[in-house]
């Protein structure tokens, strides 16, 4: 059976949720999905000081995890315009992985979380999607036929680069329905492809 990994870091629980809905959309594809999470890098103290969701059931990846995977999408918040430093020492601990090319051909995506609608969603995706691409992965946006994107009654996410919400600055936004809808779209559409290409 196809198998689709939801990788992801969230500091609040708003790419955690993300990563929920992006799971249901890919078995509601028909394939196997599972979600993990990265390691968290910020002393425990650090991170209850400052209210991070600490209570996240997925278990930790590790980077040979991977390679047992026919699609991947990676999903964390912006960190001035760019992925955090947690996704990004879990990517750079993935080089035994790219010397054997044991990434090239597997589908990958990306989705975000940012503060504001112009909090650098398109560029953390960027961010995101450079990873994968270095593995020879072969890219999914969320196109244009999620028709969500194109609402204009509403404050809401989504890029043709990858899912994405709004938290508001202090994390009180809820990730909205549009949103959720963006997210279970995603997971469909590279679960579709990830199918095609086994």
């Amino acid at each position: 059976m196809t198998k689709l990994l939801v990788l992801y870091y969230s500091t609040y629980g708003h790419v955690e949720t993300m990563a929920q809905a992006v799971a249901e959309g890919a078995r509601a594809a028909g394939i196997e999905a599972d979600i993990k999470r990265v390691p968290e890098t910020v002393p425990e103290e650090i991170a209850k000081a400052h209210h991070f969701k600490l209570d996240q059931a997925a278990p930790v990846a590790t980077p040979d995890d991977l390679a047992h995977y026919d699609a991947i999408i990676i999903g964390a918040p912006t960190r001035f315009g760019r992925l955090p430093a947690q996704m990004a020492a879990f990517w750079d601990q993935t080089g035994g992985l790219w010397l054997k090319g044991a990434l090239i051909g597997k589908v990958g995506a990306a989705f975000t979380s940012t503060a504001s609608q112009h909090g650098g969603q398109e560029t953390t995706l960027y961010s995101l999607l450079s990873n994968l691409i270095h593995h020879g992965m072969v890219i999914s946006g969320l196109p244009y036929s999620f028709q969500g994107q194109l609402t204009l009654d509403q404050v809401s996410g989504g890029a043709p680069y990858g899912a994405t919400t709004i938290a508001a600055g202090d994390g009180s936004r809820a990730v909205s329905a549009n949103e959720l809808d963006g997210a279970r779209f995603l997971g469909q559409h590279v679960a579709g492809l990830a199918k095609k290409l086994a």
